[in-house]
């Protein structure tokens, strides 16, 4: 069954839905591989099409029974859905059955070939969703050695492009050391096709020169990032680009707070009853379902501890939303980046 990420409190769009588990690109800077939960380089099966079918039916678990409508799913957060295991299995492509038939929204990201080829195209055209292609520059080719290379993702992008409703490229992670190459691939990123770009930096495990802690991760300043997006996004916009801020530092300096740049599309209702939209965007409508009570078990992993899981239970989505804004400030000035 898809699932409600890590993320709840934070993202627009936070069910998950992962057709594989593990991933076979070898990224050099993969923050699951970083956690160490299991040896990614083994390919399995993930969720399968009757989980799928079940989510778009309306089932809903504990920790997702807070979303009573069709929010997009985010497809491939953990694993690249058309890795090359996929011609084996075709779990992506019995997937893109279900959503073609169903024409339920989401929002697919990917670094693969396999997502440009005839059968998966004609399927595509058939959706309601949005490709994400995850590509920095030419410099990160080292770096993602199991990936095929910047410029092969370019022509995937040009392939993709005329099938969906946006595609999108995911400057992730980004690095300040490459500003200029990616300054540069702005005019590229445009003439694949692409509707926009979204920005974050790259989240580090160990301390290094010139980085701060943030949550966990060493990261680099926020003045920094802020003035590489706003440079970017001025060349973005002349290019006819739109750019998101994928960072929770930095987030309203993009063109909308929803980082996967989804929101103004017809069906594609995201979730704004968030951090980020209570900070910056006045006052997110919630619906009737997210003031129940026994909505908030999504929080669980914010807490990690067994007395919070059971006052969670009496809690609502709402009003544990709120518990965080208002008593957790150390966290949200951190993750913010506030003063």
């Amino acid at each position: 069954m898809p699932n409600c990420g890590s993320q709840c409190w934070l993202c627009d769009m936070p069910i998950r839905f992962d057709t594989y588990k593990g991933c076979t690109h070898g990224c050099k800077y993969c923050f699951v591989q970083r956690n160490g939960k299991y040896d990614i380089s083994k390919v399995q099966k993930g969720e399968g099409m009757k989980a799928l079918m079940s989510w778009i039916q309306g089932k809903r678990t504990s920790e997702t029974n807070w979303c009573d409508w069709n929010i997009p799913l985010h497809w491939g957060g953990v694993s690249d859905p058309f890795q090359p295991c996929e011609h084996y299995y075709k779990m992506s492509y019995n997937a893109l059955r279900v959503f073609a038939e169903t024409k339920y929204p989401f929002v697919v990201s990917t670094k693969e070939r396999i997502i440009a080829e005839p059968e998966y195209l004609e399927l595509l055209k058939k959706c309601n969703c949005v490709v994400q292609i995850s590509m920095v520059c030419s410099s990160y080719d080292k770096l993602e050695e199991g990936a095929p290379s910047f410029e092969e993702r370019l022509e995937i992008a040009r392939k993709v492009a005329p099938s969906v409703k946006r595609l999108i490229v995911r400057i992730q992670p980004y690095m300040h050391e490459v500003y200029g190459e990616v300054y540069e691939n702005l005019e590229k990123f445009k003439a694949a096709g692409a509707y926009g770009v979204i920005v974050e930096g790259m989240k580090f495990a160990s301390k290094r020169p010139g980085l701060v802690k943030v949550a966990g991760d060493y990261t680099y300043p926020k003045a920094l990032i802020e003035g590489d997006i706003l440079k970017l996004k001025q060349r973005a916009h002349e290019l006819g680009l739109a750019l998101y801020s994928g960072e929770n530092r930095t987030r309203e300096l993009g063109d909308s707070l929803c980082c996967c740049g989804v929101s103004d599309l017809p069906g594609f209702k995201v979730n704004e009853y968030n951090l980020n939209h209570l900070l910056h965007g006045g006052k997110p409508a919630k619906t009737p379902q997210m003031q129940k009570t026994g909505t908030a078990m999504c929080f669980q992993s914010l807490y990690q501890n067994t007395a919070n899981s059971r006052r969670l239970r009496g809690e609502s989505f709402e009003s544990e939303m709120l518990n965080v804004y208002k008593t957790k400030r150390d966290y949200v000035n951190e993750t913010f980046g506030l003063k």
